[in-house]
């Protein structure tokens, strides 16, 4: 099971991270508001477990950011307000479980488990650019009828360009989406994969969507190319 956590409290977050991996979890972490949003648009997480209180923008706006681009990703949210409000108006944004600091961490758990169990099984629209299309549920990818077999770093970095597709981005973004926020290594890695994502997504076909913007980054062009 994938979790997306951000919670900006970097004890806190270590800890229910070392918690839930010990659990059997895959655990990504964020600590501020954009960079969680950034993940959760990416990723293929199972459940987000998302404070309010978070720098950059808070996580009403996240959640209300996510559902009105259609993810339906299950919302934990994890909080030391405890108001009867602040439930509600979780709630009413799109959350679907809502639990108070200072918690049981076998409770945490038990809600993760049970937010996966009961997720709504609605499929999210298959992402494209003229041709090319890619589904975020199935990671099934297609330029035109064909199938392609990317990895799952392909994979992410395509999702990624896609959500941004007519956009450009640059190393740094790409960076702290697709591989990590806290990644330190060689920026470009970036133009590795991107030049792998070429070869599978564009040379076979004579395309050339994703684009190279010299001293910015990268788009993907919207028709596809």
């Amino acid at each position: 099971m994938r979790v997306l956590m951000v919670e900006d409290e970097v004890r806190m977050a270590e800890t229910i991270r070392r918690g839930l991996l010990a659990e059997g979890f895959v655990v990504d972490v964020r600590h501020d508001g954009p960079s969680g949003l950034l993940a959760a648009e990416v990723g293929a997480y199972d459940v987000i477990v998302l404070d309010i209180m978070l720098p950059g923008l808070n996580g009403y706006d996240v959640c209300r950011s996510l559902r009105d681009e259609g993810i339906w990703t299950p919302i934990l949210m994890l909080t030391a307000k405890d108001g009867e409000y602040d439930q509600v108006d979780a709630f009413d944004l799109g959350a679907d479980d809502y639990l108070t600091k200072p918690f049981s961490f076998v409770v945490l758990v038990a809600r993760l488990r049970s937010l996966v169990r009961r997720a709504a099984p609605e499929r999210p629209a298959v992402m494209s650019a003229g041709d090319l299309s890619l589904d975020p549920r199935t990671r099934a990818v297609h330029r035109g009828e064909v199938p392609l077999e990317l990895t799952p770093r392909e994979f992410d970095l395509l999702h990624f360009l896609l959500r941004h597709r007519g956009t450009v981005v640059s190393k740094t973004e790409i960076l702290e989406s697709v591989w990590d926020l806290h990644y330190d290594g060689d920026e470009n890695i970036v133009e590795v994969y991107v030049g792998y994502l070429r070869r599978k997504i564009d040379q076979p076909f004579g395309r050339s969507a994703i684009q190279t913007v010299r001293g910015a980054g990268y788009r993907l062009a919207d028709d596809g190319g």
